[in-house]
């Protein structure tokens, strides 16, 4: 059994759940004919459980990632994931003949919005599992409502340390910075040997940024180089200028960041602008093709670490990537990936519960309860490679790789180039 997270974090989203309120039910159920209509859901499902009843009709999937806000460049490429899973697993026949129905409920870009999100979720749309959220900060929240209530929880982009040991119901598809930040590091020495002095920006606010600027922090160490400052910002900022220039005048021959893409966007277009011409790494809240309309041209050459390639071999992700480019006209990005492997975790672990057990004869915390085994005991053949999960709930993934940003001399196009 996994520790139960720290009390301090607990007890906020205790505070955090009596000042949201709890939510009443919204969907039709087996034994409840009298709920209302849930007005804050994108997309309402209305066949799924109450929480003595069973299944009665599609199986209703919670995604709770980020569709306002600055987050929402990401989250959005999150909802284009999930959506092509849904459309996808259906054609195929969904859970054993019995269709899938994804239930939306938006957590903007904070830990509040978080927590309303998974509890309207689970309250009011009565989900089966929940994906989401976008950031790891809003997971050190909000999974903690998805343990209490012991609903799955799977984190599609929370990287950051520790978020597993939430609780026996939350695990990530999404592999810890740990795993996959240092490749990029590595990838700018490879690209310049001559690199000695390294400059590091991160996002004080952002759980994740804190995160991951301490591996990367440790992989300059550990590469024997000299780190020459560390400067911080928020991911509100639009500001650049006093925290790159302080460390343009420290040469550095390469810079590290880690925040979102709107915040690191503007980093990279102001270091630019101030005249830096070394390398710079971006973190995981860089990658997505979201960044390219911020810093256009000069976000030419950056490099960033990947848990996902379109390239990758195999069926499954031959499927997605056609799906993704026909309906954007781009390759897939990461975020997409990832949501999209989250929502086949759930997809497979059903039929293999299905298997075993109807699901539409379970009642509901039974039903959350076996399912959640099921996830943790599957193997998965993903857009992201074959990936499984540690009995605490951390992703087991062995492909990885690092794309350099490309763009046109003028910016209007742009793509991620992966490195060989």
């Amino acid at each position: 059994m996994k520790k139960t997270f720290f009390g301090i974090t607990a007890l906020l989203s205790s505070c955090a759940l009596l000042l949201t309120g709890c939510g009443g039910d919204s969907t039709t159920v087996t034994n409840s004919p009298n709920n209302s209509s849930n007005s804050n859901t994108n997309n309402t499902a209305t066949n799924a459980t109450a929480n003595t009843g069973t299944l009665s009709g599609a199986i209703p999937i919670g995604i709770a990632v980020a569709q306002t806000s600055n987050v929402a460049l990401l989250g959005q490429e999150q909802v284009a994931g999930v959506k092509i899973a849904e459309k996808y697993f259906n054609a195929k026949g969904g859970v054993n003949g019995t269709p899938i129905k994804l239930v939306f409920q938006d957590t903007s870009g904070d830990e509040a919005g978080a927590i309303n999100a998974v509890q309207n979720l689970i309250n009011k749309d009565k989900v089966i599992g929940i994906v989401g959220p976008t950031l790891s900060q809003q997971a050190f929240s909000a999974d903690p409502v998805a343990e209490r209530a012991k609903v799955p929880i799977i984190g599609p982009s929370n990287t950051a340390k520790n978020i597993p040991e939430i609780g026996d119901y939350v695990a990530r598809v999404s592999a810890p910075v740990s795993v996959v930040a240092p490749n990029s590091v590595k990838a700018a020495l490879k690209q310049n040997p001559q690199i000695k002095k390294v400059a590091v920006f991160y996002a004080q606010n952002d759980a994740f940024s804190k995160s991951e600027t301490e591996i990367f922090q440790q992989t300059v160490k550990d590469q024997g180089l000299e780190l020459v400052t560390v400067q911080k910002f928020q991911t509100s900022d639009t500001d650049f200028q006093s925290q790159a220039t302080n460390a343009i005048n420290l040469k550095p021959d390469l810079v590290i960041i880690s925040g979102l893409a709107a915040d690191g966007g503007n980093l990279i277009r102001q270091l630019r602008e101030l005249g830096y011409k070394g390398l710079i790494v971006g973190g995981n809240g860089l990658n997505t093709s979201n960044i390219l309309p911020v810093c256009k041209a000069l976000c030419d050459g950056v490099l960033i670490a990947q848990a996902y390639s379109p390239e990758h071999p195999g069926e499954i992700n031959a499927g997605f990537r056609k799906a993704y480019t026909e309906e954007y006209k781009k390759e897939p990005p990461q975020f997409s990936a990832q949501a999209f492997a989250a929502v086949q975790v759930y997809v497979e672990a059903l039929k293999a519960l299905d298997n075993k057990s109807k699901v539409n004869k379970l009642q509901l915390p039974e039903l959350r309860t076996q399912l959640n085994k099921e996830i943790l005991a599957g193997k998965y053949n993903t857009p992201l490679g074959e990936i499984g999960f540690t009995p605490v709930g951390e992703v087991v993934q062995k492909d990885f790789y690092v794309a350099q940003i490309k763009m046109e001399k003028d910016g209007s196009q742009g793509k991620f180039s992966f490195l060989k």
